[in-house]
């Protein structure tokens, strides 16, 4: 063999030594990396995003939908296969008025390969996207909320954020059943990016969308308790108030509303972020004479007291250096009975109830009796368990420093405590429905294939709360209080109905921590029916000079109770004119 011929050898050996060595290095020591590599440059993994469920609200028996989604898009860029920088900028800059950020930002990290540069583009705006057919530009289709009622319930409704999280009232309190689960797709793509169907690399997990609910409240009322608020409101020139119906019977919120509000899908436009807050469950308040109905319910329960007994009524009384007095002084000196004190709304027949609980005298007797069946059985200054964010409230307990004399005198009118609508509401429901507690919802149940599937009624929270005949004195109680406050008026509802309810007018308490009778908040409590109370309604009204629960809470519950008789077409009765 030539020498030449023995290099030729030698060289080709040498190559096939090298290029084994490489293929070893590649395929066996560097296996790993190159193949994460090539998956790197060649399998895309994208989430396939979860609908989220649509929100329904009551429509009699109907159901109609209150928060939908909208079909939208999502640009998003893939900076390593961004060719032509320029060309996407200026497509961007053509089609998106406002990107999230800019296309050199978006396409900077090269170890990326999903860049959001705007969100909820319009259908036009995709195909004008799709039409350049530019390398590296992707779409995915996505929804936003749309609200066709737009600012009715806005409150309770609550809104979805930019970061499709739920924030405030049933968005947020069922986020993770209206969200859903996303699914994920990984494919294997070529050079052009377009998706291979071969290869053990794909993967796909169909996206598990979230869940229609169907709230209890009902379309028609809600609407109609945001006009007469509103219209109440103007009448007495009070900056805000709210307004709650409720089914005493089952415990189904049935409206909530407040006034100011807001359109949820104008969320970003709202200055003051309190509005967003539902002030019905998280603005606890001294109720002021409602509470009345409570104090004299333990009275009536107890045995201690009747609406039949009598007192020796005085204008003011002294208690602990601290003078409480009624808002009038007529009857003054008289002897009357506590149905008398309840028409009149006397501060003063209240706090000889008080006595009563108590043997004769303001005692850790009466103070525990009452303590005991605001708290454990009206659950007063407990949340109500209501599926939305509600706040407490403060009850001061007898054993508190605070717990004196003086403060159960006031609380067993309304004032040195306070309580949220809701749980108001509630508390009166079981005081007029015989008895039972029903924790507050806002959930009828779900809609699937186009059904109505009802949650079944909660147990009650409670049962024997007050007994039965304590029940139908109250409503007794509280239809002859109706009827005296009525008397005179014009416009309220028609004979035969089972309407009862009583007025609140609560001192606020000013900058320096007292009492001040200039700006009040009036409140209405009641309830209507034919045969039995079969609708709640409650009204709060403030930030205006001298409110009062008579002349201007009254006014928006009467016309929404006449509304709702009629909506449902209940018959009267003709034993109830008596």
């Amino acid at each position: 063999m030539s020498g030449r011929v023995r290099f030729l050898v030698v060289m080709m050996v040498v190559g096939f030594a090298v290029i084994l060595c490489k293929l070893f290095s590649l395929q066996i020591i560097h296996h790993e990396e190159y193949a994460a590599l090539a998956d790197d440059e060649q399998v895309k993994r994208l989430e396939i995003p979860a609908k989220r469920g649509l929100i329904y609200l009551m429509n009699g028996e109907a159901v109609t939908p209150i928060v939908m989604n909208e079909v939208v898009w999502t640009l998003f860029l893939d900076p390593k296969e961004v060719d032509d920088e320029g060309a996407v900028a200026k497509m961007v800059e053509e089609v998106v008025p406002a990107p999230m950020v800019s296309v050199a930002e978006a396409v900077a990290d090269k170890t990326s390969r999903y860049q959001v540069v705007a969100k909820n583009l319009t259908r036009k705006q995709a195909e004008a996207i799709k039409a350049k057919g530019l390398r590296g530009v992707g779409l995915q289709e996505t929804t936003r909320r749309v609200y066709p009622e737009g600012g009715l319930a806005g409150q309770t409704l609550g809104f979805v954020n930019g970061e499709a999280k739920g924030q405030y009232g049933a968005e947020e309190a069922f986020e993770e059943r209206l969200s859903g689960k996303n699914g994920i797709l990984q494919t294997v793509t070529d050079v052009n990016s377009v998706p291979l169907s071969i290869g053990d690399k794909n993967v796909r997990v169909s996206a598990q969308d979230g869940e229609n609910i169907v709230l209890s409240l009902d379309r028609n009322i809600q609407a109609a308790a945001e006009k007469y608020l509103a219209e109440g409101l103007a009448k007495s020139k009070a900056t805000w108030g709210s307004v709650l119906v409720m089914n005493p019977n089952n415990g189904r919120v049935l409206a909530m509303a407040n006034n100011p509000s807001y359109e949820p899908e104008k969320y970003m436009e709202v200055e003051d972020s309190k509005v967003f807050s539902n002030a019905i469950l998280s603005e606890p308040y001294e109720a002021g004479s409602v509470m009345k109905t409570f104090t004299m319910a333990a009275g009536i329960d107890t045995g201690l007291a009747t609406p039949e007994m009598t007192y020796l009524n005085k204008y003011q009384e002294v208690i602990d250096g601290h003078t409480v007095k009624n808002a009038t002084s007529s009857l003054n000196n008289q002897t009357i009975t506590f149905q008398d004190a309840m028409n009149h709304s006397y501060n003063t027949g209240m706090i000889n109830v008080l006595r009563k609980l108590g043997g004769g005298e303001i005692n850790s007797t009466a103070k525990n009796i009452l303590y005991d069946y605001f708290t454990e059985k009206f659950y007063f200054g407990r949340v109500t368990g209501i599926e939305l964010f509600e706040t407490a409230g403060v009850v001061i307990s007898p054993d508190d420093a605070e717990g004196s004399d003086i403060r159960y005198v006031n609380m067993s009118f309304g004032q040195g405590m306070n309580v949220s609508m809701v749980q108001a509401a509630a508390a009166f429901s079981a005081v007029i429905n015989g008895g039972t507690y029903y924790t507050p919802t806002v959930v009828q149940g779900v809609l699937a294939d186009g059904k109505l599937m009802e949650n079944e009624v909660r147990p009650p929270r409670a049962e024997n709360v007050v007994s039965k005949s304590t029940s139908q004195k109250m409503i007794d109680v509280l239809v002859k209080v109706r009827k005296f406050l009525r008397t005179g008026k014009q416009g309220g509802e028609a004979a035969g109905y089972l309407v009862g309810g009583k007025t609140g007018t609560a001192e606020t308490i000013d900058e320096y921590g007292a009492y001040t009778e200039d700006e009040t908040i009036g409140s209405y409590i009641g309830f209507g029916g034919a045969n039995r109370p079969e609708y709640v309604i409650m009204v709060r009204v403030g930030g205006g000079y001298h409110l009062g629960g008579n002349t201007d809470a009254d006014p928006i519950f009467t016309e929404l109770s006449k509304y709702i008789l009629n909506y449902w077409k209940i018959i009267p009765k003709e034993n109830n004119n008596d």
